[in-house]
């Protein structure tokens, strides 16, 4: 079985690639190499690598199902060009998909995000109402709107709605909360609060988000086909997030506030996941921290 994963240079790409591999899958990575090549190089020989932008790619050649990952991928980042990001993250995403079917390919799955969430009371399920805030968010939500419309019986399509991602990669990223935490330890041996702490989280290690795509991926196709699924660990405040990432470091309590605040504020359930295919995260929030630090 051979997997086209868009943006598969990437923070969770690089290791979704390398899980895929490891469980004896064919694959073909389509990225734009913005920020190079590095992160493949070690497995560059046991892929098929092409330098492409969603936007005008178009080869599904021998391509059995798609993990669709290329996006701009942080609300920041999607706020200097909302334009550019809507291209991208909503409709480059909807164009692969809808070629993906015309091409006969039997599977497709969306990496979202619980972003669109937003702001919620309680603990948001997968039935819940959404609230995205930002350019990123809106254009989750709307691709996810598309795509669930041209699955049927020939085209299956599943959604994975990733919390927020954590650990090491081989494309790191140091923007997501316990990455940017652990560095700050590292670098200024404190932390920089974007708001009053008081905002919930979800979290999940960018392993385990990367096997429950492959799992939505594997799944018989009329138990997740028109699907969505939240994936995370634990909920946990951002102050408290801050403490123990000192306490995992054995290091002082030490923050301060900054100048960007950050409004989201929402907790999920990942029960569905859990109870319909049998999916729970495995890597904790304290293992991450290590292997960050």
């Amino acid at each position: 079985m051979k997997v086209l994963v868009t943006g598969g240079a990437g923070y969770i790409g690089s290791i979704l690639v390398r899980e895929l591999l490891r469980k004896g899958y064919s694959v073909r990575v389509v990225d734009t190499f913005f920020f190079g090549e590095d992160s493949l190089r070690e497995v560059s020989d046991q892929i098929e690598i092409v330098k492409g932008d969603i936007r005008s790619y178009s080869d599904f050649n021998g391509i059995d199902a798609v993990i669709d990952l290329a996006a701009i991928s942080n609300d920041p980042s999607g706020e200097l060009d909302p334009k550019l990001t809507e291209s991208i993250n909503y409709k480059g995403r909807v164009r692969i998909a809808r070629l993906a079917k015309k091409n006969g390919v039997k599977r497709y799955v969306l990496p979202s995000s619980c972003a669109i969430y937003g702001v919620a009371t309680g603990v948001a399920d997968e039935s819940s109402p959404v609230n995205p805030l930002t350019t990123y968010a809106k254009s989750n939500y709307a691709c996810e709107n598309d795509v669930l419309q041209l699955a049927d019986q020939n085209f299956t399509v599943a959604i994975l709605r990733q919390a927020t991602v954590f650990g090491f990669s081989y494309k790191m990223r140091f923007d997501t909360l316990v990455n940017s935490m652990t560095m700050d330890m590292f670098v200024q041996k404190k932390i920089i609060l974007k708001g009053d702490g008081s905002e919930y989280r979800p979290f999940v290690h960018v392993k385990d988000t990367s096997n429950a795509l492959i799992r939505l991926m594997e799944a018989e196709s009329d138990l997740v086909n028109k699907k969505i699924y939240n994936i995370a660990i634990e909920n946990v405040k951002v102050y408290d997030l801050a403490k123990r990432v000192c306490n995992t470091l054995n290091m002082p309590f030490n923050t301060e506030f900054g100048t960007w605040v950050d409004k989201r504020n929402y907790r999920v359930s990942a029960e569905k996941i859990k109870r319909e295919l049998g999916f729970t995260p495995k890597i904790s929030i304290e293992e991450g921290i290590k292997e960050i630090y």
